[in-house]
């Protein structure tokens, strides 16, 4: 377990941080189709806080896209870089995700995040953010729409509806069990938007969410117990 501090250069307000969104987000590429499902690596990204302390624990996962085996796995903790400022809560994350993955010797290949990527208000949510700071392809499963609005999908597993603002497509409501509530697939970098929802569903054999988002929530958690006890 790897002890992170923020940059110096991190910002630390809500003005500058929407700024530093706003040029980040040209960035993102949404033209290239992404890795095939099954192939390759799939690391998962979650994140623990303990906010009486001001702890974030960060976890990553790099699991066989083929056998959903565990490749290798690390973890960082460290200090909240910002405040809790709906749609700008990457700025929160994010320095210690990058610490967990700079431990990595094996290469991540395509990064789910347990959240949002164009699926956004500023269409720039932690998937994206780290897609575009790392040059990984991402996307994100939410357990929730977040502001978004959407019709239930059909009962099988597989079927999927538009998640939407308005007329715009943001990402889809997919489900990954039978008549279980769906997850919320977007697009983070790198990606297209029905490769996501394939990879969610090669990560889907058992349960809705993920086997990548499930391994990081448990090693992040776990993370988190150890730097409170110590």
């Amino acid at each position: 377990m790897t002890s992170y501090a923020p940059p110096t250069d991190w910002p630390t307000d809500e003005r500058t941080a929407r700024a530093v969104q706003d040029e980040l987000r040209t960035r993102v590429v949404l033209d290239e189709p992404g890795p095939v499902p099954g192939q390759g690596h799939v690391t998962g990204v979650d994140v623990a806080y303990d906010d009486e302390r001001d702890i974030v624990a960060a976890a990553v996962v790099v699991l066989d896209a083929a056998t959903l085996d565990v490749v290798e796995e690390a973890t960082a903790v460290g200090t909240v870089a910002f405040p809790y400022v709906p749609g700008l809560l990457a700025f929160r994350e994010i320095p210690t995700v990058l610490a967990a993955l700079s431990e990595l010797t094996a290469d991540p290949g395509l990064v789910v995040c347990d959240g949002y990527g164009i699926a956004h208000p500023r269409r720039f949510g932690l998937a994206s953010h780290l897609g575009v700071l790392t040059g990984l392809p991402t996307l994100g499963v939410a357990k929730n729409p977040f502001t978004f609005s959407y019709e239930p999908p059909a009962a099988p597993r597989g079927s999927a509806s538009p998640l939407l603002e308005g007329a715009e497509e943001v990402g889809r409501a997919l489900r990954t069990r039978e008549d279980v509530k769906p997850v919320f697939v977007s697009v983070g970098h790198r990606v297209s938007l029905a490769t996501a929802c394939a990879q969610t569903l090669a990560l889907t054999p058992r349960y809705r969410l993920p086997e990548s988002t499930r391994r990081a929530d448990a090693l992040c958690r776990s993370a988190l117990r150890r730097a409170v006890g110590a």
